[in-house]
């Protein structure tokens, strides 16, 4: 069978929106970008495909600290959330500091908001209380608590990250999950990886190189070898047949066998911007969950600068992601208007757009990727629609215990200074021995 290589992104536009090169006016107000001058400093943009963030007590948080493969990373803390409510964009309280020093809510709804929190966080508690609300939407649980409109947005599309119909359990459990993340490393529940979300899985790769995995860079799989009892037998390449018990395997890589029919789309988009979407005094790392509208469906939106290394100083570099409809241009064009200026606009309120660049992803995290696969092989899927890591731990457990049923799930790696070679124990015993042999003979 032959391995296939397809792009992972399609329908891909890219577009420059300053020109080629700009004469300096002396202003220093506000930098005048050119194309000559983004590309100079090419070495320090680091794009993400499908960034995510983490939730401070996500699943990827617990592993990387339960494993010992924290030492291997650096994240920062994204230091504010914002949502876009009554035609602008506007900070959302996450912490009962933030609630109880923001001027855009009244004493009268801050006092709600605590109650409604406080019981979000408590739900499991009571099981009563949950079968009352079953088979009710979340927004109609806010309405029955008889939050404002002010609140109910803020709830509902910031802080739960829902929509009009998500089920009430399922809202209720969004919103604990992000205030039980409040509070332990920052003032919001979110973390980044510097330089990106592609440094988590080098992380790891490190770890498995200190405890004798082999890379064999720039040679790919060219085709596989399956017997008649359904089992991967060797991997074809560069002439070579390499036998292997398990294989784990990117989707993108995979047969066209191999693959599910249909999956959903995932609609991407990434900016370069000359300041932020909301002005402040110092550099923020933001996250906006923008709220669906009549022309698109909810858009998470994350705003990454300098202090990050994702981007040069002067430029700030935003993402978007959303459900598939229809391209991703048309999905996200009507979102990124409301943030930016394009060429020929001059809203001082806005910041500058210098490049974009929209594409297309699958997302199969919906779909069972072992129903046409052999029994030995292992398909990993790709991109999916959820802000954190939770779905790629979960498949990379059920993966390994398929794998190997009786081993613990990367146990804690030992510190540098736990690690006794075997090698050090054989020196040892032959010290006393080598020493006694040197000593004269009667």
């Amino acid at each position: 069978m032959r391995v296939l290589n397809p792009p992972t992104a399609t329908n891909v536009k890219e577009q420059w929106h300053v020109p080629e090169a700009v004469e300096s006016s002396g202003d220093d107000a506000k930098k005048a970008w050119s194309q000559e001058e983004v590309k100079k400093l090419y070495r320090k943009f680091n794009i993400d495909l499908a960034p995510k963030l983490l939730y401070s007590r996500g699943a990827l948080v617990e592993l990387l600290i339960s494993s010992n493969i924290a030492r291997y990373t650096e994240f920062r803390n994204v230091t504010r959330v914002v949502t876009w409510h009554e035609g602008k964009l506007t900070p959302v309280p996450c912490s009962r500091a933030d609630v109880f020093a923001t001027q855009n809510i009244t004493v009268v709804e801050k006092r709600m908001l605590m109650n409604l929190l406080q019981e979000c966080t408590e739900y499991e508690g009571n099981p009563e209380k949950l079968k009352k609300h079953e088979n009710q939407s979340f927004l109609d649980f806010l309405k029955d608590k008889q939050l404002t409109d002010n609140l109910i947005h803020y709830v509902l599309y910031a802080i739960a990250m829902s929509t009009e119909e998500t089920p009430c359990i399922e809202g209720m459990s969004r919103t604990q999950k992000f205030l039980l993340s409040l509070g332990r490393y920052g003032n919001t529940p979110f973390l980044w990886p510097m330089y990106g979300s592609g440094e988590i899985p080098q992380a790891f790769c490190r770890l498995c190189a200190v405890f004798g995995g082999l890379y064999h860079l720039k040679r790919g799989a060219e085709a596989l070898i399956v017997g008649s009892d359904n089992t991967l037998k060797a991997i074809h390449s560069d002439r070579e047949n390499l036998k292997s018990n398990y294989l784990v395997m990117g989707l993108d890589y995979a047969p066209d066998s191999f693959l599910p029919e249909e999956s959903p789309g995932i609609s991407r988009g990434v900016f370069l911007i000359d300041s932020s979407i909301l002005a402040a005094d110092k550099e923020h790392l933001t996250l906006l969950e923008f709220p669906p509208d009549e022309s698109s469906g909810p858009v998470t939106i994350v705003e990454v600068g300098s202090l990050t290394n994702a981007c040069p100083q002067g430029l700030y570099m935003v993402h978007m992601t959303t459900k598939q409809k229809g391209s991703a241009e048309e999905d996200l064009m009507s979102v990124a208007k409301k943030l930016m200026n394009f060429p020929g606009e001059t809203d001082e309120s806005k910041p500058n757009l210098v490049w974009s660049m929209f594409f297309n992803m699958k997302d199969t995290s919906t779909c069972d990727l072992g129903a046409n696969t052999p029994t030995n092989l292992f398909l990993t899927s790709g991109p999916d629609l959820d802000l954190d890591f939770d779905f790629a731990i979960k498949q990379a457990k059920e993966i390994f215990s398929k794998m190997y049923p009786e081993d613990e799930f990367l146990p804690r790696a030992p510190d540098p200074e736990e690690i006794i070679l075997d090698d050090d124990d054989e020196d040892k015993q032959k010290q006393p021995e080598e020493k006694a042999s040197e000593e004269p003979q009667e």
